[in-house]
């Protein structure tokens, strides 16, 4: 009966979804592609091999799904990789790194029609579904067809858990009907089996496992080169609202030299963003004009994608964004991974247990706001020592804790089967 009320809510709520699509597609034009396929209604047949799925709702767990896409591809070479979306940039980021070693679509609203008609198109032999993503239509239709059905790299805050408590009967089905959940954490592992959950294991945080590409280290070294030894501080992945808070407090407490790389979270906002520094008087510039620097620029728009490492390469002190406002923080690990001293604000609930540990190993400091940023950003700028001896921290923090994918691909094969030959026996075929 829970599910049955859920269909008929999303049922309903099918025309709001478009509008919202046509409403988000004024910033970004991308929404308006593959309109089809969030119905269930896909192209060609895909090619014979048997299929692996992975659901990657967007741009962080798309770039976390790195070590284990690799993995699976030396362990199952025979088995061809899908991946499913529900964002543009998601599905833009999937092309960036896998290119046309993976086959890329969006996952259908949760309706039972559509998700049958999504699992008989690709006919997945297991599907991974990476971090939060609870899908009860989803997860029934996997169950009725005997696929594996795991949620990988898993986390939970103690909000979103709130949340999901307050529809038990439909929560603890979605979560029962899964083959298995591998967590990040034990508070992560505690709060999912205790909202019903079953075969929960901790297998650690697969962010861990990424390793910074050398290729954008180098570009970032060319890019700090071309800064001409100013004092970078780089503001990475910021979120709506925070780039007012840092312009402000930079104009209050200006740093000597100092260049700001500004780099939002979502590209929908690059203009925007663009637009507000201007509005406030900084004389700024876009990397993607591929112009020198001017020697009176104070903020540059890190407008591109895919070059994050390589802003960190380039930066003496990063500060995390979506922990200034009540956003839980965007990923700090790879920050920690390239060696750059880091900021974080207030809110980190989306990364708790990387922050705690960053924290306490000396790997970051955190802030209480914008102005609390920037003394501590003056303070780092003029402390070499310091700075060296946090990115030493940080990139033992991240060495310790990697083995993610591995131990994930080991439940994988727990709980799939394994045939000599790399051959995978989904549970009930």
């Amino acid at each position: 009966m829970a599910r049955l009320l859920y269909t008929l809510a999303v049922i309903l709520l099918l025309p709001w979804a478009m509008i919202h699509l046509l409403w988000r597609a004024r910033r970004q034009p991308e929404y308006l592609r593959h309109w089809n396929e969030r119905f269930g209604c896909y192209g060609r047949r895909p090619d014979a091999r048997p299929t692996i799925w992975i659901h990657a709702v967007s741009v962080g767990e798309t770039r976390a799904a790195q070590p284990l896409v690799a993995q699976l591809a030396l362990r199952y070479p025979r088995h061809a990789i899908l991946f499913s979306h529900m964002t543009p940039t998601g599905r833009a980021t999937s092309e960036e790194i896998f290119g046309d070693a993976v086959r890329r679509v969006y996952l259908p609203y949760d309706t039972p029609r559509a998700m049958r008609r999504f699992l008989r198109h690709f006919r997945p032999e297991l599907g991974l579904i990476m971090e939060t993503e609870i899908w009860p239509n989803l997860v029934h239709a996997c169950r009725r067809q005997g696929i594996p059905l795991l949620l990988v790299n898993a986390r939970l805050s103690a909000r979103s858990a709130r949340r999901y408590a307050a529809f038990p009967a439909l929560v603890g089905e979605a979560l029962a009907g899964l083959s298995a959940v591998a967590a990040q954490g034990r508070d992560d592992a505690a709060r999912l089996a205790g909202l019903g959950a079953g075969g929960v294991v901790v297998t650690g945080n697969m962010k861990f496992d990424i390793t910074p590409p050398e290729q954008q280290l180098e570009r970032g070294r060319a890019l700090k080169a071309a800064f001409g030894g100013r004092p970078v501080l780089l503001a990475a992945s910021t979120r709506e609202g925070e780039e007012e808070l840092i312009l402000d407090a930079l104009r209050a407490r200006p740093i000597p030299g100092l260049l700001l790389v500004l780099v939002p979270r979502h590209p929908q906002r690059f203009g925007a963003v663009a637009g507000l520094t201007a509005g406030r008087g900084f004389a700024l510039q876009r990397k993607s004009a591929g112009e020198p620097l001017r020697p009176d620029t104070e903020v540059l728009i890190g407008d591109s994608m895919g070059e994050l490492f390589a802003y960190y390469a380039a930066c003496d002190v990063a500060f995390i964004g979506g922990s200034l406002l009540d956003y839980g923080s965007q990923n700090l690990i790879e920050a920690c991974a390239a060696g750059v001293p880091l900021l974080v604000g207030p809110s980190t609930f989306n990364f708790a247990d990387a922050a705690r540990e960053a924290l306490a190993c000396g790997a970051a400091r955190q802030v209480a706001d914008a102005a609390a940023l920037f003394a501590a950003a003056r303070t780092l700028l003029g402390d070499p020592g310091q700075r060296l001896a946090m990115g030493a921290a940080g990139r033992e923090f991240t060495a310790r804790h990697r083995g993610a994918s591995e131990r994930t691909l080991a439940l994988i094969g727990k709980v799939a089967g394994l045939k000599p030959g790399g051959t995978l026996i989904p549970a009930g075929r």
